[in-house]
């Protein structure tokens, strides 16, 4: 009786050491979405390297956002298509890897289209294919000396994303000799019964045509002597969209270029004009910007939005510093989903970019009430939680400033200078910036005079080591990474218009989607 007893003793006070360590071991693992820097309301990989968003379609209630993945490091490899899905584009569920490399070459940029009609053939029991179109690399011809290692594949889904198949005839559309010749963007054109096939070729834009998917047929191309050619040509996007308060539609070319941004490096632009299902038309010769800030790129919109809408997503980084930006277990996320809309300003039309109205909701408790800079004062509030906010701003001031700070003196400034027609961004003393010579070496500045009007707006947006900057409803729009050592906690808003005042309406905590 007394073994026994023993025994037993024995046997629970291991399972109660067990138990115990368990919980040490539990309470030692960081929590979830919680490591230095990572962001709380934009998308993210959970571990590991991510670039261009690819293959975004809405399709039976989820929303697909596929994406430039290398599944063993935190620097770019051998790329893969990543897999996320959502059902409000704000909250996000992570899925397995959708499409692998194989003997063709690895999985570059793409989009996704949904084949309402069949069209492929790849539906034989009544489903609704989705039909994914990419660029394949293939590394050995790279490595040769080849000019005609990149070719363009295509996948499809018979599960709505959860499982691909790649096509048996792939490559789709071969090469003949042009080096960089990407990021194929489909969409489907109602007017010529056709789908619309956009890509890049070095330093223009190639449009194809086909009744199919798989049979592809050049029909035009646009560029050579249009816009910024700083650097190679990458991700287009073309797409029609209405005039705000106007009853004429236009088309827009997105395309973005590495390097060659107006602050440098990576940036995207866009083209204003018509599109005939075969040739792009347009008179603008100089580049419009989607954003003036050094970290958002490879942006594309989603096909087959349900509202008819056109949500864009970008890449939150820049090719200059992606490999080394100062983050241990994953590597760059995504802007907050963002709204496109036409605008005409006299003779001109600008392209707006605003975030979505489902971010708004992630707003919560406020951290400030409303409060007033009058004129030629400066105010400064402590404010602790500034890293994950967003902040609404109000005013006819045309010289102000916004300064964001740390207990160890760190400042993210924000200026708005009329005298020289600027809005300026200033991150050189925000954090670490150290980490690459071109991070933290310079001002950027965004152009005032697409301002339109007396009144500003500004929604600002921070989240751990993001600031997004939208004016006007997105007229003016800035966007950069930042690496804090600490997070901000103080804001101090410098008015020096004699006249005018900078009206801060709220600062809310945002909550974090993860």
């Amino acid at each position: 009786m007394n073994k026994l007893y023993f025994f037993w003793a024995l046997v629970l006070l291991v399972l109660g050491c067990k138990e115990k360590q368990t919980e040490v071991e539990t309470a030692q693992e960081p929590e979830y979405y919680s490591e230095p820097y990572r962001p709380q309301f934009h998308f993210s990989p959970e571990a590991n390297w991510m670039n261009d968003p690819n293959g975004m379609v809405y399709h039976d209630g989820v929303y697909h956002l596929f994406y430039q993945y290398y599944p063993d490091d935190t620097v770019w490899g051998p790329m893969h298509w990543g897999h996320a899905v959502s059902k409000d584009l704000v909250h996000w569920e992570h899925k397995p890897i959708a499409l692998y490399p194989d003997e063709h070459g690895l999985i570059f940029s793409g989009s996704a289209v949904v084949d309402k009609q069949n069209t492929s053939g790849f539906a034989t029991n009544g489903e609704t294919p989705l039909v994914a179109i990419f660029t394949y690399h293939n590394m050995d011809g790279e490595k040769a000396g080849r000019t005609d290692f990149q070719t363009q594949g295509i996948a499809y889904s018979l599960d709505n994303g959860e499982t691909w198949t790649k096509y048996e005839g792939n490559p789709v559309i071969g090469n003949e000799g042009i080096k960089d010749f990407r990021d194929p963007k489909v969409t489907w054109h109602e007017a010529s019964k056709k789908w619309i096939l956009t890509l890049v070729a070095g330093d223009h834009a190639q449009f194809y045509t086909s009744p199919n998917l798989k049979d592809w047929t050049l029909a035009g191309q646009f560029g050579k002597e249009y816009g910024a050619h700083g650097g190679v040509w990458e991700c287009p996007d073309l797409f029609p969209l209405r005039v705000e308060g106007e009853t004429e539609s236009k088309w827009v070319l997105l395309i973005s270029i590495n390097p060659g941004a107006p602050n440098g490096g990576s940036g995207t632009q866009y083209f204003i004009g018509n599109f005939d299902g075969e040739t792009f038309t347009t008179d603008q010769k100089e580049p419009k910007w989607v954003d003036y800030g050094t970290d958002n790129y490879a942006g594309v919109t989603y096909n087959n939005e349900p509202n008819g809408d056109r949500i864009f997503i970008g890449w939150m980084s820049n090719w200059t510093y992606a490999r080394d930006t100062p983050t241990e277990k994953w590597r760059s996320s995504m802007t907050v989903p963002r709204k496109l809309k036409l605008k005409k300003i006299g003779l001109e039309y600008y392209l707006t970019n605003y975030p979505i109205s489902g971010i708004d909701g992630l707003a919560s408790s406020e951290l400030s009430k409303t409060w007033i800079v009058g004129p030629s004062e400066t105010t400064t509030k402590t404010i602790e939680g500034m890293n994950q906010s967003v902040t609404q701003l109000k005013t006819t001031s045309k010289d102000f400033s916004i300064n964001f700070k740390n207990a160890l003196g760190e400042t993210l400034v924000l200026t708005l200078d009329a005298d020289n027609n600027q809005f300026i961004l200033d991150r050189r003393k925000s954090g670490k910036v150290d980490f690459q010579e071109d991070f933290g070496n310079k001002i950027h500045i965004a152009p005032l005079q697409l301002l339109d009007g007396d009144d500003l707006e500004l929604k600002i947006l921070l989240d751990q080591s993001s600031i997004e900057v939208f004016i006007n409803d997105g007229l003016l729009v800035m966007t950069e990474q930042i690496f804090p050592n600490e997070p901000y906690n103080s804001i101090t808003i410098q008015n020096k218009d004699p006249e005018a005042n900078v009206t801060v309406e709220s600062i809310k905590k945002m909550e974090s989607i993860w």
